[in-house]
C-alpha cells in the first residue's frame, strides 16, 4: 500500500451472524467511533446478513460507515424465489461481495460470479470479487494459475470504465476461518499476479483497482498485509464480529504509512 494513491478499504463480512437485529445494531454502532476517527485515511464497509440491512442502515446513517450485501443475483427481478437482485441492494447498499469461496462451495461457478459482478456494476454498486485457491491447489503449486483464471473469468464481461468501482479480494480457501493466515510473502506474490492481470485487462485503469487480502486476518496480523505495496486493505470475517478487535484493525490499517501524494 505505501507509495500508491489507492485508498485503503477494510470490509467486515459478518456472514450468517449475528442472530438478532439488536445485536447487529449494537455491533455497527460499536465500531462507528473508530471509523469516524480514521475516516480521512481509509474506507470501512460492513456486510450484514440480508435481514439486518435495514436496521444496520438506520444505525449508521450520518456516519462514515458504508454498507454492503454479501451476495446478489444477476437478474433485476422475476420468478427467482429466495434471490436478492443487485438492483434491490442498490437502494440500501454501496457495496456487494460476489464469488466468496463459501458461495462457490455451494455450486457457484466462475460464470455466475461474472454475471453477478456485471449486474452489480450496472446497478451502480461497488463490487468485491473474491478469488482464492483450495489447500490442494496451494500444495500443488497451482495458486497463480487458479487465481488468474478466476479473475479473468469474473472480469471478462466488464468494461474498463468500471475499474473505479471494482475491488478484488484474494482469500485462500485454506485460510478462511481456520486461523491459518497466509504468509505475507505468499499473499504478496499472489496479489502481484492479480495486479499483473488487471494491468493487462484494464490498461491504466487497472492500477486504480484495489486488491485486498482475506483469510484469518486480525488486529495482530493485518498490518503485515496492508504494508505490502500491492495490498490495499482486507476482507475480514470472524474478527469483524468483535467490535473491539475490528476497531483495533481499523486503527492498524490507518497507522500504516499511506499518502495519496506519494
Amino acid at each position: 500500500m505505501p507509495g500508491t494513491a489507492r485508498r485503503p478499504l477494510l470490509a467486515g463480512n459478518w456472514k450468517m451472524n449475528p442472530l438478532s437485529a439488536a445485536e447487529a445494531i449494537d455491533l455497527a454502532r460499536a465500531v462507528t467511533p473508530a471509523v469516524r476517527q480514521h475516516a480521512s485515511v481509509l474506507d470501512v464497509a460492513l456486510f450484514p446478513p440480508f435481514p439486518w440491512l435495514r436496521p444496520v442502515w438506520d444505525a449508521v446513517q450520518g456516519t462514515e460507515v458504508e454498507l454492503g450485501g454479501q451476495d446478489c443475483f444477476w437478474e433485476r427481478a422475476g420468478a427467482f424465489t429466495g434471490e436478492v437482485s443487485a438492483a434491490m441492494l442498490a437502494g440500501w447498499c454501496r457495496w456487494v461481495i460476489v464469488g466468496h469461496s463459501e458461495r462457490r462451495a455451494l455450486g457457484e461457478t466462475d460464470e455466475d460470479v461474472a454475471r453477478k459482478a456485471a449486474a452489480a456494476l450496472e446497478a451502480g454498486l461497488r463490487v468485491i470479487v473474491c478469488v482464492g485457491e483450495s489447500e490442494a491447489q496451494f500444495v500443488a503449486g497451482q495458486t497463480a494459475e487458479v487465481v488468474r483464471r478466476q479473475v479473468a473469468e469474473a472480469l471478462k464481461p466488464l468494461a474498463a470504465s468500471s475499474s473505479e468501482r471494482l475491488v478484488v479480494a484474494y482469500e485462500p480457501i485454506w485460510a478462511i476461518g481456520t486461523g491459518r493466515n497466509a504468509d505475507p510473502s505468499h499473499a504478496d506474490g499472489t496479489m502481484g499476479v492479480i495486479r499483473q492481470f488487471l494491468g493487462q485487462a484494464f490498461d491504466a485503469g487497472g492500477d486504480a483497482i484495489r486488491v485486498l487480502y482475506g483469510g484469518s486476518v486480525n488486529a495482530a496480523n493485518v498490518a503485515s498485509y496492508v504494508e505490502l505495496d500491492g495490498c490495499d486493505g482486507s476482507l475480514v470475517g470472524g474478527a469483524s464480529l468483535k467490535a473491539e478487535e475490528f476497531s483495533r484493525m481499523i486503527a492498524a490499517v490507518a497507522a500504516v504509512s499511506w499518502s495519496p501524494a506519494a
